[in-house]
C-alpha cells in the first residue's frame, strides 16, 4: 500500500519520523518476520482493516478462505473456542489466520462468554501459539496496563494505527485519484486535506470518510483533472472545519463570505451553543499562538505545548498574523459577551451570532 514519498512540513525542520504502523506491517510481510499474536488498534480502523487484508492475501489461499480464515463471533467466543481455531491446521494455505475483531478485554471491558479465567488462560497461551497460525486482535482502543495486552505484546507485537502524516495523506489521495483516472494540482490536494478536517484534534473524520469524499469529488469532476470547485462542492468536512473557514473569512475581511458560512451552518441545524463554543475555541487558539510566537517560541514547540496537529497549526498561523494580540482579546471578550447574552435571554441566538460576525 504505497501511499507516497515524503516531504518536510513547510514551517518545520526536516526530521526523521518513525514509520507508520502500516509501513511496519508491509516490511514484516515482505521480510517474512511477522509475529503472532498481533494487536491492531487506533483511530485509523481503515488501515487496521487493510493490515488484516494484507495478511490474508499473503498467507491464506483464496480457494480455502472459508476453512483457513476464522473470525469467531464475539457472542460465542471463549478461550476453548479460540484455542480450537488456532490449533486447527491450515488446509492448503501457508498459515491459518484467526481474527478477533473489537476484542473488548483489551479495553478492560468484559466480553459475553469470555471470563476472567479465560483471559488468564489466553495470556499464558500466547507463548504456545502454533507456528501454523497467525492470531490477530483488533480494537479501537486498548489499555496498555492490562496483563492481557502486555502478554500479547511480549509474545508478538502491537501496532497503533494513528492518523497519517501529511506526506502519507497526500500519497493516499493521489493513489486514489490515479485509480479513478484523475489528477489534481498540489493546491487542490491541500484544499481537500484542509476542508476534510482530518487533522482536527477532536474530530472523528477518518480515511473511510476521506475515501468517500474523494469518490464524490471524482464523480463530480467533468474532466480528467480534479478542480478546486469539485472539492468545494462535495467534501463534507465537519463543524470544526466549517468554523475555521468562517474565522479565516473574517481574518481576510470577507464579511460576505463569513455571513454566508454562518448562514450555511445555521441552516444545517448546527447548535448555536456548540457553534459559539467552536468560534471561541478557534480565536483562543489564535491568541495562544500569537502570544507564544511573540515570546519567541517555534511552531514545533507550540505544537508540543498545545497538542495541536502541525497541519492545523500552520493553517491558524497563516491567518492569525492578520490580527494583533489586543484585537484577538477584544474579539474573545465580544464572543464571551454574546454567549452570556444568549444564555440570559437578552438576544435571540441567530441574531446574536450575526451581530458578532458583523462587529469583528
Amino acid at each position: 500500500m504505497a501511499l507516497g514519498p515524503g516531504r518536510a512540513g513547510m514551517a518545520y525542520k526536516a526530521k526523521k519520523t518513525e514509520a507508520h504502523a502500516f509501513q511496519k506491517i508491509e516490511k514484516a510481510l515482505k521480510e517474512g518476520t511477522l509475529k503472532s499474536p498481533l494487536i491492531f488498534y487506533g483511530r485509523e480502523q481503515y488501515l487496521v482493516d487493510w493490515a488484516v487484508g494484507a495478511i490474508e492475501e499473503k498467507y491464506v489461499s483464496p480457494a480455502c478462505r472459508e476453512l483457513d480464515l476464522s473470525r469467531p463471533e464475539p457472542e460465542t467466543l471463549s478461550f476453548s473456542v479460540l484455542q480450537e481455531c488456532c490449533e486447527t491446521l491450515p488446509l492448503f494455505s501457508e498459515k491459518r489466520l484467526v481474527v478477533i475483531s473489537q476484542f473488548a478485554p483489551l479495553r478492560g471491558q468484559g466480553a459475553k462468554g469470555f471470563s476472567k479465567e479465560d483471559e488468564g488462560q489466553l495470556a499464558e497461551y500466547f507463548q504456545k501459539l502454533p507456528e501454523s497460525c497467525i492470531l490477530v486482535f483488533t480494537a479501537e482502543q486498548v489499555d496498555k496496563r492490562l496483563k492481557l495486552y502486555k502478554a500479547a505484546e511480549a509474545a508478538g507485537a502491537a501496532y497503533d494505527f494513528t492518523v497519517l502524516s501529511e506526506d502519507l495523506l497526500r500519497g493516499f489521495i493521489h493513489k486514489r485519484l490515479r485509480k479513478a483516472g484523475k489528477t489534481a494540482a498540489p493546491a487542490v490536494v491541500e484544499q481537500l486535506m484542509s476542508m476534510s478536517g482530518y487533522y482536527e484534534k477532536d474530530g472523528d473524520y477518518t480515511l473511510y470518510n476521506l475515501e468517500n469524499d474523494i469518490r464524490k469529488a471524482v464523480a463530480h469532476a467533468t474532466g480528467e483533472e480534479l478542480r478546486l470547485q469539485d472539492v468545494a462542492d462535495t467534501v463534507s468536512g465537519n463543524l470544526d472545519t466549517d468554523v475555521f473557514a468562517l474565522v479565516d473569512a473574517l481574518s481576510r475581511h470577507r464579511k460576505d463570505a463569513a455571513f454566508q458560512k454562518l448562514q450555511d451552518l445555521l441552516r444545517s441545524g448546527a447548535n448555536h451553543y456548540q457553534l459559539l463554543a467552536l468560534i471561541c475555541s478557534q480565536f483562543e487558539l489564535l491568541l495562544k499562538l500569537k502570544e507564544m510566537r511573540d515570546e519567541g517560541m517555534s511552531l514545533e514547540t507550540i505544537r508540543e505545548r498545545l497538542g495541536v496537529h502541525e497541519f492545523r497549526l500552520r493553517k491558524a498561523a497563516g491567518f492569525g498574523d492578520r490580527y494583533t494580540a489586543p484585537q484577538l482579546r477584544r474579539i474573545l471578550c465580544s464572543a464571551y459577551d454574546v454567549d452570556r447574552n444568549i444564555k440570559d435571554g437578552f438576544l435571540e441566538p441567530s441574531l446574536a451570532l450575526e451581530m458578532f460576525v458583523a462587529e469583528i
